[in-house]
């Protein structure tokens, strides 16, 4: 087999299907090392590449792979130390190298997981996380005692993953005898498996139950997994009974997590449970900000405030359009101007789905009949709890607006609130199609 065609071919198809900016980071010094009876070996440059490339490229990886060579059985990644590989490296890897930071330490820590970057000190605090934020230093300066498990939640590229390790990272700092281990649930659920297969199940439980801090990614596709769900279960037991943090991280809340059974769903809501949602411009200007100062670049205001009013999506996102600007900056060594900004990012900008919240209350309030100022008020009115539900869900689905700003916005709620209205409104909506008939009606007057 010519593995060298084999992987050329592969890679034109991962590249089709993935960022150029990420293809140029994490494929450019990779190679097919071999294959044996089936298991093809990628070559990688180091231990970053290699576990990134794991966790998050495994599956397109094996995929691609698999419909190129049919009698592929596995992919495993190896670490090479090629001449190449040390001298061939893109500025688009660079942007991922902080210089005054030896590569060994941008590693993830074998014993823990954790990767030494998530820290909060380069965490950015705004309305939209504002309420994780504060309950980590909570759980930070009492760990197991506060706010236990601690679920977060919300759509990708949020700052998720950053947060939860960050919290790892600090309790290993102000508290240096905790054992503290993170992982995605793919790996606990691969971990119990297998150790069903090899009759090792009590080696399984004694492995992350000697932990003080457990820290679970992704938990969102468990909703399948009846066994994995049992073996968490009893796990979250262990560590709740003893006074062990538990800390959980998905794309949406546990109540929509299909299949999710009932007794988690309530170990969930004993705890904390808070959402994370799409950074408002502030935030965005902080984060580009903190962002440049890592890497030593000096980009004109206008041209910080340009990418931060028009890239409205993730935080992710927002780091996308930032890595191509400051590629072409070092490529050109030279400054930037805001033309040539607009032009390299104007693929990156989503459509404007923006609205201002007093118009949203407008639009709702005329639709009902009711004077505006009623929905800020405290009443119990039924037809203007309704009104004003609505009104909540309505911010928090289309809008993404943070449910702690929705809720300093109509009146001082608190955030707890606006969650319960968010959530009756979705639960309504499956059963009550006049409802439904409505919030398309409401929609309209949008547009």
């Amino acid at each position: 087999m010519d593995t060298k065609q084999l992987w050329k071919n592969c890679l034109v198809e991962i590249e089709g299907g993935i960022s150029k900016a990420n293809f140029s980071t994490w494929f450019k010094n990779t190679h097919i090392l071999k294959e044996e009876t089936g298991i093809v070996y990628v070559g990688v440059p180091n231990e970053f590449v290699r576990d990134w490339l794991k966790n998050k490229y495994h599956k397109l990886i094996t995929k691609t792979i698999a419909d190129a060579y049919e009698n592929m059985r596995a992919v495993e990644y190896i670490i090479t130390k090629t001449e190449a590989s040390k001298q061939e490296i893109s500025p688009m890897n660079e942007i991922y190298i902080n210089k005054e930071l030896p590569l060994k330490d941008l590693y993830i820590n074998p014993d823990d997981n954790l990767n030494p970057r998530y820290r909060f000190d380069s965490f950015i605090v705004g309305p939209f996380n504002e309420l994780a934020y504060a309950a980590s230093q909570a759980i930070i300066e009492n760990p197991g005692t506060k706010y236990n498990p601690f679920f977060v939640y919300g759509g990708t590229g949020l700052g998720k993953t950053h947060l939860i390790q960050a919290i790892g990272n600090a309790i290993k700092d102000k508290h240096p005898n905790k054992k503290v281990h993170y992982l995605t649930l793919e790996k606990f659920a691969t971990d119990f498996i297998n150790s069903l297969q090899n009759n090792k199940a009590n080696s399984f439980k004694e492995k992350y139950r000697k932990y003080d801090l457990l820290i679970i990614d992704d938990i969102q596709f468990i909703g399948k997994m009846e066994k994995i769900q049992e073996e968490l279960f009893h796990t979250f037991n262990t560590f709740y009974e003893n006074n062990k943090q538990i800390i959980f991280s998905s794309d949406k809340h546990p109540n929509y997590i299909p299949e999710l059974a009932d007794r988690l769903k309530s170990r969930f809501a004993a705890g904390m449970i808070v959402d994370v949602s799409e950074p408002e411009y502030e935030s965005r200007l902080a984060i580009l900000k903190v962002k440049l100062r890592e890497l030593s670049i000096d980009l004109e205001q206008e041209i910080i405030e340009y990418v931060a009013e028009t890239i409205q999506g993730n935080i992710r996102e927002l780091e996308g359009s930032l890595n191509i600007i400051v590629c072409q900056y070092r490529l050109k060594n030279k400054p930037l101007s805001v033309s040539e900004v607009k032009n390299l990012i104007k693929n990156n900008i989503r459509p404007k789905k923006n609205v201002a919240i007093k118009d949203v209350v407008k639009i709702v309030s005329d639709y009902y009949s009711l004077e505006e100022s009623l929905v800020y008020e405290k009443t119990r009115r039924k037809e203007i709890v309704k009104a004003r539900q609505v009104v909540m869900y309505l911010l928090r689905e289309d809008f993404n607006v943070s449910y702690p700003l929705i809720g300093q916005k109509l009146g001082g709620k608190d955030h707890t609130t606006v969650i319960h209205s968010y959530l009756k409104i979705k639960a309504d909506l499956k059963n009550n199609p006049q409802l439904l008939q409505e919030l398309e009606q409401i929609r309209i007057m949008f547009k």
